[in-house]
């Protein structure tokens, strides 16, 4: 059965373009896959940790030696991966916000990228363990940015996301 991951970063509720957007997409989806399951994150509504030391260190600290401590430091970060190898498909409603992405999807990112995780370092460089999966972008703004635009240098939504994405795989 196919599962879908819909992310929302707004924090403007039911006023949010973005929102409205991954709603309308993970309807057509589930026309598309019926039987299939869609899993929703609010990001504006979770309240995920930053990540500071004591992550770093239990990160990279091996799952067999981490204390009790370090694996509940973890676990939220855990269960957002476990959500993305759950999922065959992820759609992520994005507002631009000040020319980049709401601070609400960086704590998300931050929990997501995860050296053994979610990328692996190989003799020829980093590489993606999240091979397969089709993410797509629906990325709201104020303004034009597209390439080729009077704006298109101010906008760092589209290169980042497509940078971390491509990392994990």
């Amino acid at each position: 059965m196919p599962t879908l991951l819909k992310l929302d970063s707004s924090p403007m509720g039911q006023r949010s373009v973005s929102r409205k957007l991954t709603a309308r997409f993970a309807d057509s989806w589930l026309k598309a896959h019926p039987g299939g399951t869609v899993i929703t994150r609010d990001l504006a509504t979770l309240s995920l940790p930053v990540v500071d030391g004591s992550w770093v260190g239990a990160a990279y600290t091996p799952e067999e030696a981490r204390t009790p401590e370090q694996n509940k430091v973890l676990a939220v970060s855990e269960a957002l991966i476990a959500e993305l190898h759950q999922a065959d498909e992820y759609v992520l409603g994005v507002p631009m916000h000040n020319f980049s992405i709401p601070s609400t999807l960086k704590l998300w990112i931050d929990q997501v990228v995860r050296s053994g995780k979610t990328f692996s370092y190989t003799s020829s460089g980093p590489a993606g363990l999240l091979t397969g999966k089709k993410a797509t972008l629906l990325i709201a703004s104020g303004g034009t940015y597209d390439p080729g635009t009077a704006l298109a240098s101010l906008n760092f939504v589209t290169p980042y996301l497509r940078a971390v994405f491509g990392f994990i795989g």
